[in-house]
């Protein structure tokens, strides 16, 4: 008997001594709720991006109205990398192809020439003509800058039409497709 009436005195005691949260049920689910708000504002403001593809200038990898998730933070880019463009305003989707540095011509014969070396794209299955009137060839590639191609080069709208673009004009790396046609 005497070790049942010790717990309940202990379980009196600790129960007086408990103190209740000042917040009831209702604000803290609405403080949980502004810290998920919150926390999805600044994923999605600073560190990912969601972009709607503008049009078909990436097929058929990328198709007109693909959802794109990009990755903002990206700071090193290479050839091949997938990215997101707001240059003039405009939203474009194009793959890297040169980075600072390099030199970039296109051939008469509408090949792509990287620093004296025609480049064999095993994902690109038209020829990269040029865009006459637009941008002299050979291109240098300056400090934080890339030259943009688009996957479909015929018609596409890249650095042939708008020229090198900048650091600060990449929205961010395409790390996902989310294919939203076809469906």
């Amino acid at each position: 008997m005497e070790n049942v009436d010790k717990n309940t005195d202990n379980n009196t005691v600790n129960s007086k001594n408990k103190k209740h949260s000042p917040m009831n049920n209702v604000q803290v689910f609405l403080l949980n709720l502004l810290i998920v708000i919150i926390s999805l504002w600044l994923l999605f403001g600073f560190v990912l991006s969601f972009t709607v593809a503008p049009n078909d200038d990436m097929s058929p990898n990328i198709r007109n109205h693909d959802l794109l998730l990009s990755f903002r933070l990206e700071k090193e880019l290479h050839a091949q990398d997938v990215v997101v463009i707001k240059k003039n305003n405009i939203t474009y989707v194009g793959r890297v192809v040169a980075v600072s540095g390099d030199e970039v011509d296109i051939s008469d014969e509408n090949h792509l020439i990287i620093n004296g070396s025609s480049m064999i794209e095993t994902n690109i299955y038209s020829e990269t003509p040029r865009y006459e009137g637009f941008v002299e060839y050979p291109v240098k590639i300056g400090s934080g800058e890339y030259f943009i191609l688009a996957d479909s080069r015929n018609g596409g709208e890249d650095s042939r039409y708008y020229g090198t673009v900048k650091d600060n004009e990449i929205v961010g790396k395409v790390v996902t497709v989310i294919r939203r046609t076809g469906i």
